[in-house]
């Protein structure tokens, strides 16, 4: 297959070429919700470690405490659902590999 031939097949065409068997649609769902949550869980500890949830909670007592851990768990997974840092592409794609 040629430089070409790649510029001009769809995705799917690439893959298959490269004589990969494909993973079932379950599979693959499952890989994707996985390695989303896998990225939510280290945008949410990246920043707790940056003092995101000490900032949020800042003079509002024990509540605020848990009540700061939850909304920064909430921005990770609305950042994550938006496409995050791309990490979860990755880690999609890196198990996909070893499965195939």
């Amino acid at each position: 297959m040629n430089i070409a031939s790649l510029a001009l097949s769809k995705p799917s065409e690439i893959s298959r070429s490269n004589n990969q068997p494909e993973v079932s649609p379950e599979r693959d769902a499952a890989l994707r919700k996985k390695a989303a949550e896998f990225e939510s869980i280290f945008i949410t500890e990246m920043l707790s470690h940056a003092g995101f949830d000490k900032a949020l909670s800042e003079n509002s007592g024990h509540g605020g405490e848990a009540f700061s851990r939850m909304l920064v768990e909430s921005y990770a997974e609305q950042l994550s659902d938006k496409g995050g840092f791309g990490l979860a592409d990755q880690i999609y794609r890196q198990l996909k590999g070893e499965l195939s």
